[in-house]
Parts: structure tokens; sequence; C-alpha cells
């Protein structure tokens, strides 16, 4: 597990990280709790977490159960093993969460066009139903850079430049 995603919801982090083996994504429960209840001190956060987990397994709730343990890096930069939800997991979390911010937070994380996630889906979706696509180099690592720019950086697909023999 190496890749590391970081979100901001209001400017707040969610970090996340990368699983191979199952191929999806974990997030923080914490930062997902410090989002919802729009706090920063971490003690709080924990200690509310805490109180949250116990209320959940009292009243039958699956969702603590279905908590991955994964060390994520920390503010002070060493890393610390963490309560983590999958994607059903953290819709499941912001549901039971009494709070105001839970629908918003819900429609953010799924369909937010906002996240780097959600541009660059929009942007395949506009390349896919556009003609730059017969511009891209099939089957190379220069399509590949193409589509990658398109996606997660330009705007626009680069040119491609011919390699001819001199």
């Amino acid at each position: 597990m190496s890749k590391i995603s970081i979100r901001f919801f209001d400017n707040r982090e969610v970090r996340a990280i990368w699983d191979d083996e199952e191929n999806k994504w974990w997030f923080s429960a914490l930062d997902i709790v410090g989002v919802l209840r729009d706090e920063d001190d971490y003690s709080k956060i924990r200690n509310y977490w805490k109180y949250l987990k116990g209320k959940l397994k009292k009243e039958g709730n699956q969702l603590v159960s279905a908590a991955n343990q994964l060390k994520l890096t920390a503010a002070d930069g060493k890393k610390y093993a963490t309560d983590t939800f999958d994607y059903d997991g953290i819709l499941e979390l912001a549901k039971n969460f009494p709070s105001k911010e839970a629908n918003r937070f819900i429609q953010w994380f799924t369909y937010s066009n906002e996240t780097i996630d959600g541009q660059s889906k929009s942007k395949a979706y506009a390349l896919f139903d556009s003609t730059l696509l017969d511009t891209i180099e099939v089957g190379t690592v220069k399509g590949l850079q193409q589509i990658h720019a398109y996606l997660f950086g330009a705007s626009t697909i680069l040119p491609v430049r011919s390699e001819q023999p001199t």
C-alpha cells in the first residue's frame, strides 16, 4: 500500500490509502469524524470516535467491525495505525453520523466534480465525446502521456511529434 491520496472537504484533509490486494481506497475514520464535527483538535476527534464506536456497537451496527487498521502519516510526519473504511463504510459512517454536514459530505464524497477524481472523470467523458481521441497515437507511450496530460494536467491534448529518421 504505497499510493496515498489527500482530498479536501471545506479545506479539511481526508486521507486515503490504496489497497492493491483489494483494489480499493481506504479512508481515515478520524479525518471523516473531524470533517463531520467541524473539529480541528485531534484529541477531541479521537475521543468522539471512541464514543461513537461504542454507541454503534451497542446499537448492533456492524460498521465498526468493518473498520480496517492501516498506517497513515499524521501531522507530525510519523505513521500511526488508524481506523479506516472503504467507500461503502464511509457512506455508512456519514449516514449514521448526527451532523448537519453529513448530507453535504455524502454528496461531495460520492458525486463531487470539485475533487481531482471528479474533475478527471468529467474530462474523460469530454475526451471520449470529442474528436480529440483521433489525434492520439494509439498503443504508444506518447499516446498515454497525451491522455494523462489531458485528464490530470493540461486541458488540451499535446500535439504528437513524429520522430522520423533524418
